[in-house]
């Protein structure tokens, strides 16, 4: 078969391990999977009710054009509903962004360490990969302006982003949006928006008017608990709305998913609380990191990027077989550090125990 050639050179995007797996493997009675940065609090208990009496019709395509979904979101954002597209998680919208715009012949710009999904689209699609290394978690804008050239097409900003969990300062986003020429998108991806608590952040929504080629996407699987249905959301000008819309499948969201996340949507007290207990539950890793002397970068997500005096697969292990999953940073371009999801209290309880007790069997004292 005439593959084309760049998926010679790549390997599928590779999730965590499930707690079943960990079940089998190790004979633990109960896991805690603190490694795809899923809502441990689920979802609204008001998604929960509709979900158990829902009436979809199932022999009926969704809604893609003008669903409800779309009004709502419109509403909450305080844009045109011609200024939103939906996906199937924020993860088509990037292969639609990378569709559409590169290609043989183009240039995009991204961080690294960030999401791979970038990359990995825009190989698939030719265009020449380039990544600015983050510097000690921060972006290096200047770097970015200085890799701009002709056949730039897409730069990609995931703040917080993943895996370090980092907030790029609005101040500097904005500063930066301002140099970078208007023919080129720039892609904002705040899956983790709602569990900012930086007051000096500015909601880049405000700013389309300002900068019509800059996207913002945003997800249901993280705060909204609503992983398992594959629904994300892109905000732009709604001239670039318009082009991506050419590129998306047609029907590329079901109809419960719609629903779910309209229901969703109407329960920010929901949103609210976990972004609370988020932060109180973040700022313990940072205790815990202070008290046993280890690295930690500032995060406004629901992860936290953790240095171990180990090597990370190993430590990864070392958790797994004590019932807690978490990703190895080995597998995520920062080695020697342990990418974990923050929990609940009680998992977080159970959490530090257990590192706690690996740290010292190898000795670190602090």
């Amino acid at each position: 078969m005439n593959w084309k050639p760049a998926l010679s050179a790549m390997k599928p995007y590779k999730p965590g391990r499930s707690a079943e797996d960990v079940q089998k493997e190790y004979g633990i009675p109960k896991i805690e999977k603190l490694a795809s940065n899923e809502n441990p609090y689920g979802c609204a208990p008001s998604v929960r009710n509709y979900l158990e009496n829902a009436h979809i019709q199932y022999e009926i395509y969704p809604e893609t054009g003008t669903p409800p979904l779309r009004t709502a979101l419109a509403g909450l954002t305080g844009v045109e509903e011609s200024a939103i597209i939906l996906g199937n998680g924020s993860d088509d919208l990037i292969t639609i962004i990378s569709r559409a715009l590169l290609a043989p012949g183009t240039s995009t710009i991204m961080p690294v360490p960030t999401f791979p999904q970038y990359a990995h689209n825009a190989r698939i699609e030719g265009a020449e990969v380039r990544e600015i290394p983050l510097e000690d978690g921060v972006y290096a804008l200047d770097r970015f302006l200085e890799a701009i050239d002709d056949t730039t097409a897409v730069i990609w900003i995931c703040t917080p982003n993943n895996p370090t969990g980092g907030l790029l300062p609005s101040v500097e986003f904005r500063e930066f949006l301002e140099k970078v020429p208007s023919g080129i998108l720039v892609v904002a991806d705040e899956a983790y928006f709602e569990y900012i608590t930086d007051s000096s952040y500015e909601n880049p929504v405000g700013w389309l008017s300002r900068f019509p080629n800059l996207i913002i996407l945003r997800t249901f699987s993280k705060a909204y608990g609503l992983a398992a249905f594959r629904l994300g959301y892109g905000i732009s000008s709604p001239a670039v709305i318009a082009q991506l819309t050419k590129v998306r499948n047609p029907f590329n969201t079901n109809s419960l998913a719609l629903a779910a996340a309209g229901r969703a949507l109407e329960d920010q007290d929901f949103i609210a609380h976990c972004r609370q207990e988020n932060a109180v539950q973040r700022t313990r890793f940072r205790q815990f990191a202070a008290a046993h002397k280890l690295r930690i970068l500032p995060s406004e997500a629901n992860f936290v990027l953790l240095e171990v005096p180990m090597d990370a697969d190993e430590a990864a292990d070392l958790l797994m077989q004590r019932g807690y999953i978490i990703r190895s940073g080995n597998l995520l371009g920062t080695p020697g550090w342990l990418r974990v999801t923050v929990g609940t209290a009680t998992q977080n309880d159970g959490f530090f125990s257990a590192l706690a007790a690996i740290l010292e069997e190898r000795g670190h004292t602090g």
